[in-house]
């Protein structure tokens, strides 16, 4: 299979300002993927263009370092109406990111709750909430849920016969 016919899977992290969960994974889940060799093109944007141009919150950049994760090159972007449909998954970090999209531009199958879509092994949790408000303990939590949902990705997309993981952009994890 030569480079040109391999097809990469395009995730976009959603969150209200991108500059708190969505960069973090963005930044998580890009580097799992170089780390397994998958073939992934990741990005985030916020529901709300306040942030836009700005650096991730610096307690998630200070959280993601203490783990390996560098942020620091990640800039926050308002969603756009084309991203729905460039990106083979649109995960969103709680259920009001998924309302509003659903009421802005309807229903599609390649927007889900991204705790939902990669279902973690012994996370019971469904949504990641909110640390923007909260200490450093909240951006860990937050870092928690996202490194279990990326490690689940990247597990679902493997290959575990050879084959190439990015091979049907869409299978897997609901999209």
């Amino acid at each position: 299979m030569n480079e040109a016919s391999v097809a990469t899977r395009r995730v976009l992290f959603v969150c209200t300002g991108n500059i708190c969960r969505s960069p973090t994974a963005e930044g998580v889940l890009r580097t799992l993927a170089v780390r397994s060799g998958l073939a992934l093109e990741v990005d985030s944007a916020g529901l709300l263009g306040a942030h836009a141009g700005e650096p991730p919150d610096p307690r998630a950049q200070a959280a993601a370092a203490r783990r390996g994760y560098d942020l620091a090159a990640l800039r926050a972007r308002r969603l756009e109406p084309e991203d729905l449909d460039a990106f083979d998954h649109v995960w969103v970090m709680d259920r009001g990111h998924f309302n509003q999209l659903n009421r802005r531009y309807g229903a599609r199958p390649n927007v889900r709750l991204f705790l939902e879509a990669t279902t973690p092994d012994g996370v019971r949790a469904r949504e990641v909430p909110d640390p923007y408000l909260g200490e450093t303990a909240a951006f860990e939590a937050v870092l928690d849920l996202v490194e279990a949902g990326c490690r689940a990705a990247v597990a679902a997309w493997a290959p575990d016969d050879g084959s190439d993981p990015s091979s049907d952009p869409s299978s897997d994890l609901g999209a």
